[in-house]
């Protein structure tokens, strides 16, 4: 009699590459007695296409790891990866091209310039780098953003929610290897705060964008894929699929 064949074992789902990772990472501010230490020798690293928000109290170092992540803060010890290039190893001027042609920023307040109308304001970034817009990008961008009827306008004849919407137009025109958004919603009412949330959802969900969000409200981690919780410059959570009862927990156990 001859023996059943085994069944193969189904295939493991693919392992999305790492865009931007950090090891040992620390940044030390001051010396002796006014040495303070905001990263810890900080392990960790964001997949491809993740959405992945950072939070924690004031001081804890949250918003010190996106600068060093993202090339606006060198490191005092360890390395710090982005696109396949580290970071920790590079002059200046490298810095400077790769926060340019790498890196899109989300701020709270949006920083828009006022001169300029909300077209002009989105492909800044590539002018600077003396780049042509990809027309079929761009179009495709303005229109998700429901921006179409708003580029001739300056950013004071937008509301707060528009000129967000070409903060995140801006960041995203340059096909950035991560988007960096520090607290991107804390100018906006709980409107606009969860168009602008859902709308990175689906920049990660459509478009295989990598987002790094610094914010403080739980709402908004809830609408990422992945939620890192600091204290005193270290990771003491690491959350999947994070939900807004699951994060108060996470920052009620800091207290505790």
């Amino acid at each position: 009699m001859t023996s059943p064949t085994p069944l193969a074992a189904p295939p493991a789902d693919p392992v999305p590459p790492t865009v931007c990772a950090a090891q040992g990472l620390t940044k030390v501010y001051g010396s002796d007695k006014t040495r303070v230490v905001a990263l810890d020798a900080v392990d960790v690293a964001f997949a491809h296409g993740s959405f992945t928000a950072i939070l924690g109290p004031s001081g804890s170092g949250k918003s010190t790891l996106m600068h060093c992540l993202a090339g606006l803060d060198r490191v005092s010890a360890g390395r710090v990866f982005l696109g396949g290039r580290e970071l920790s190893a590079l002059s200046d001027k490298e810095l400077t091209r790769v926060r340019r042609d790498q890196v899109g920023f989300v701020f709270q307040a949006f920083n828009l310039l006022p001169t300029l109308t909300a077209r002009q304001n989105i492909v800044l970034p590539l002018d600077l780098a003396g780049r042509k817009p990809d027309a079929d990008h761009l179009d495709q961008i303005v229109a998700s953003l429901g921006l179409g009827d708003r580029l001739d306008h300056r950013p004071s004849e937008l509301s707060g929610g528009q000129q967000q919407r070409v903060a995140i137009a801006r960041a995203l025109v340059t096909r950035p290897d991560v988007i960096f958004a520090d607290e991107p919603t804390g100018a906006l009412d709980s409107r606009n705060s969860a168009a602008l949330l859902g709308y990175l959802q689906g920049c990660v969900r459509d478009l295989g964008q990598t987002i790094i969000m610094v914010t403080h409200d739980p709402k908004a981690a809830a609408h990422a894929d992945r939620a890192l919780v600091l204290l005193d410059g270290r990771i003491v959570d690491d959350l999947a699929n994070p939900t807004v009862d699951s994060v108060n927990a996470a920052l009620t156990r800091l207290d505790a």
